[in-house]
């Protein structure tokens, strides 16, 4: 192999990356390096002057991990377009099929677009202020200092390990699908009688006002590099987002996403109204081998949502990958048994929805627990959820259409919980790193991050809550939300998009 070594100054060290306890998310970085021709690791030495500070060695992405990252991006893209497109479209009458699609497919690209103009840089970079522990700054608008096309260099983020960066640009482009899919999951519980003007408009605001204040306050932290004095670890700590600073561990987005979603959901239910004749007319799922596609298709992207949220290809991916097939594998028995026995027949539709279940339950748990709380967490998901569409669904007398609240928050909070619980070392979980300077792994009690978890979902609920009334409140007076009782009965295909699924 070509040994080839430059000699390059480095004046900026790594400082943001994200995440919540180990295994988190990154924040962004302030470093700018550049690559060597062969991409090898380059080491740096320059000579200074005495009075300046000694220059450390350049490290550059190991390619595996960055071959690893930009897989999990497009398995996470897979999950939203075409996953959870099939699977909702599927769960719709055949007269909105198109409509659900077609919601998807726009909103996807609309947060893509609203993360790289800004969602990201008010997400993933330090504040000023008060403001600092609730949202970022605008230091990367329109993705600004991730790429200098003078010098060709690469900014980098640090990721969970010190001296192990990765490409800001891949840390930019796996967190977007992140904030597409949460914006997708919403639409669950209004299709069918929303305006798609309505949906455009709520998204931009909800987006805006609480996926972004969310993600900053669980997963934005200074990276570990930063922590390079033990003096100054309460100073560095105190950059964080507020959940980080509590301690709150959400691996992969169990409250930035599910929790997240599912409330703003059920919001917007209750003030969309129910269908026109919900509980009267048969609104059966018109195509369940659609649903069941769609499913093994978010369970297939899922792998890159839960392990790629390790941010490296380690054993903290490996175990995130083995939670998210055993809890997931767990939740379709559990819920499918359940049904069986009060319903007296499994369904199709029951495991599809056990399977979703799991996954959204052991998202904040992934690489946060070990095999037995996978094991603990898939089976409580597949009962929880189950009550959660049924029994919790007719107590709040909604029509949550495709189930949003009862599965994504409802799991997403289960989930949440039992991560506090099965963290815990005696329990065969790998505790959390809380001394980031030392890079020593501790754990004070699971009655103390129980308590922290519980607080970090209180105030997600509360503050996608109030967001998403708001946003809608204003949607209504800008756009309305609801189409009208004719558009309704014809079909959202046809009377909005001019189009039809299916032709006969």
């Amino acid at each position: 192999m070509r040994n080839v070594f430059v000699l390059m100054l480095v004046a900026c060290t790594l400082t943001l990356s994200s995440g919540a306890t180990p295994a988190q998310d990154i924040t962004p970085p302030q470093q700018v390096t550049a690559q060597s021709d062969d991409s090898v690791n380059v080491a740096v030495e320059v000579e200074v002057e005495p009075s300046a500070e000694p220059a450390q060695a350049a490290t550059l992405p190991d390619k595996g991990d960055t071959s690893w990252m930009l897989t999990s991006t497009a398995l996470v893209l897979f999950m939203s377009v075409p996953g959870l497109a099939l699977f909702y479209g599927g769960l719709v009458r055949s007269k909105n099929m198109l409509s659900v699609l077609m919601q998807v497919f726009v909103v996807f690209s609309l947060s893509t677009v609203l993360w790289c103009v800004y969602g990201y840089s008010l997400a993933f970079t330090q504040g000023s202020g008060a403001l600092s522990p609730y949202i970022g700054g605008l230091d990367r608008l329109f993705l600004g200092g991730t790429f200098n096309a003078d010098t060709g260099e690469f900014s980098l983020a640090a990721t969970f390990s010190k001296a192990t960066p990765m490409y800001e640009l891949v840390f930019v482009a796996f967190q977007a699908t992140f904030a597409g899919i949460s914006c997708c999951l919403i639409l669950g519980s209004l299709v069918e009688r929303v305006k798609f003007s309505a949906v455009l408009v709520f998204m931009v605001l909800w987006f805006t006002f609480a996926y972004l204040p969310v993600a900053h306050m669980v997963w934005f932290w200074a990276g570990p590099d930063a922590y390079t004095s033990a003096a100054d670890v309460d100073k560095i700590n105190a950059t964080a987002g507020l959940l980080w600073q509590w301690g709150a561990l959400d691996f992969a987005g169990g409250t930035v996403v599910h929790i997240n979603a599912g409330v703003a959901a059920l919001v917007g239910a209750y003030m969309l109204g129910k269908r026109i004749g919900y509980g009267k007319e048969s609104m059966a799922p018109h195509s369940l081998t659609m649903t069941m596609i769609g499913a093994a298709m978010l369970w297939f992207g899922w792998f890159g949502f839960n392990a790629g949220s390790a941010l490296e290809a380690n054993g903290s991916a490996a175990l995130a990958f083995v939670n998210t097939l055993l809890a997931t594998a767990c939740a379709v028995l559990t819920w499918t048994l359940a049904e069986w026995m009060v319903k007296g027949k499994p369904s199709m539709l029951g495991a599809a929805s056990g399977a979703v279940a799991g996954l959204v339950a052991i998202t904040p748990a992934a690489g946060n627990v070990g095999i037995v709380g996978a094991f603990v967490i898939g089976s409580v998901a597949g009962f929880i959820c189950l009550w959660g569409v049924t029994g919790l669904k007719k107590l709040l007398r909604v029509d949550d259409s495709l189930d949003v609240f009862g599965v994504h928050a409802v799991g997403g909070i289960a989930g949440a919980l039992l991560t506090g619980i099965f963290n815990s070392p005696s329990l065969g979980g790998p505790g959390f790193v809380n001394n980031w300077f030392e890079m020593q792994p501790g754990y004070e009690s699971i009655m103390a991050q129980l308590i922290t978890q519980a607080k970090a979902v209180g105030l997600t609920v509360l503050w996608t809550g109030v967001v998403a009334y708001i946003a809608f409140k204003i949607t209504d007076r800008i756009v309305g939300l609801r189409v009208s009782e004719e558009e309704e009965r014809e079909g959202l295909d046809t009377t909005y998009h001019g189009e039809v699924a299916y032709k006969i």
